[in-house]
This record gives structure tokens, C-alpha cells and sequence, in this order.
């Protein structure tokens, strides 16, 4: 007999997307929808208190996304599972998530016995996703492994890297380290060309594989706080 009352909270811009989440939790005999936050804001306040044993996010909130959000609320609620629910497909969004702190991610289109069967897997120590998402994953690991990875990168550059990979958006990374936007752009530049890459996801990707523990935690940035 299945575990019952694994607590659940929601973070979903889109009360209708909250409405129907609500209720396919509740409807499944294991799990209760303990809170439905509309913003991160919200959900950096109270999910700390609420301590729910797993949080369902979706990426495009109104005020921070919900990539930042994860890497804020993690730090805070260690044993709280994270997993994205998303329409965002790209490498960019999927290493980021990861990276902050998600244990799965899934798109949107995801039936309610997929989700009630990824929310059983993440609690049981699982790391669910679709199988598109999956395969982009395996595709952006496949790498020599003789290549080396960001070794040459500078200690400001590795600083900017931790922030891209805990989601922070350039003005945040900008703000965070006291340098100008111009600045931000001149070092992401330089470490797309040392790690050979093109895009955030793949940097991040790339670096987490043997360093991200060692990537310097930063403050959140002013929108996050109060």
C-alpha cells in the first residue's frame, strides 16, 4: 500500500493550470495539495513554512522564473523535491532547471497518469522526464571525455557561470557583481568560446558535469528580496 499524504505545492502563474493541478493531486489517494502560489514572490515566503515534500513548478512566472525560484527556495528546503512543468523544450531551459536544483523536468502536455506516475517516482528518489526531454539530455553529456572542461576559465568568468547557472538573467548578474551589462555580455562571450559552445544551456551543461559544486553561491538579486 502506497505512502499516503506526500504533501504537494504548485507554483503556476495560470489559475486555471493551478485549478486542474489541484485537483488531479488530490484526486490521487498518496498526495494532498498543500498551497497554490501565483508568483515566486509568494512562494519564497510561505513554502518554507509550508514544507511540502514536493513542489511542482512552472518556469514562466510574472516576477522572477521559476528556474530562479528553485535555486532560491533549494538552499531552503533541502529535502523538498523539485519539478518542472513546462512548455519550454530547449537545452537552454532543461540544464538550467537542472542545474538550479530540479529533479525532473516535464512539458506540459503531460497526461494526469504521467504526472501522478512522475510525482510517485520523484518521491521514491527518482529523477522523471519525458522522453524528448531525455534525449536531449543524453545528446548535449555526449562529449570526449578526454575534452577538458573549464579549466581555463577565470575566476570572474566562473563567478558569471554560477550565476547563468543558477538562473540569474544578465541585469541580475550585472547587478550581482557590480559590472555593466557590456561586461556581463564580454565575459559570457569569452566563456562560450573556451568551453567551445553556443548557448547558455550547453555552458552550463558542459561546467556542471565536474565543477558546479564548486561555483560560488551569490545573493539573490533585488527583485527576489522583501
Amino acid at each position: 500500500m502506497r505512502k499516503l499524504n506526500i504533501g504537494v505545492s504548485i507554483i503556476a502563474d495560470d489559475a486555471a493550470v493551478r485549478r486542474l493541478l489541484g485537483d488531479w493531486i488530490s484526486r490521487a489517494k498518496e498526495f494532498r495539495c498543500v498551497s497554490q502560489h501565483a508568483s515566486a514572490a509568494t512562494a519564497l515566503m510561505q513554502l518554507p513554512t509550508e514544507k511540502p515534500d514536493l513542489v511542482l513548478v512552472d518556469i514562466n512566472l510574472p516576477d522572477l522564473n521559476g528556474i530562479q525560484c528553485v535555486s532560491r527556495l533549494k538552499p531552503l528546503m533541502p529535502e523538498t523535491q523539485f519539478l518542472m512543468l513546462t512548455v519550454y523544450e530547449d537545452a537552454d531551459h532543461i540544464f538550467s532547471a537542472l542545474a538550479a536544483g530540479a529533479v525532473g523536468y516535464l512539458l506540459k502536455e503531460t497526461s494526469r497518469d504521467e504526472l501522478i506516475a512522475a510525482l510517485r517516482e520523484v518521491h521514491a528518489g527518482g529523477a522523471p522526464m519525458t522522453s524528448y526531454i531525455a534525449r536531449r539530455v543524453v545528446q548535449s553529456f555526449q562529449r570526449p571525455k578526454s575534452e577538458p572542461v573549464g579549466e581555463n576559465l577565470t575566476g570572474r568568468e566562473r563567478e558569471v557561470l554560477g550565476l547563468l547557472a543558477q538562473g540569474y538573467l544578465y541585469k541580475e548578474i550585472a547587478d550581482a557583481l557590480s559590472i555593466s551589462m557590456p561586461t556581463v555580455s564580454t565575459y559570457i562571450r569569452r566563456i562560450y568560446d573556451k568551453l567551445h559552445v553556443n548557448s547558455r544551456g550547453r555552458a552550463v551543461a558542459k561546467f556542471t558535469q565536474t565543477t558546479l559544486s564548486t561555483l560560488p553561491s551569490m545573493p539573490m538579486p533585488p527583485a527576489a528580496r522583501g
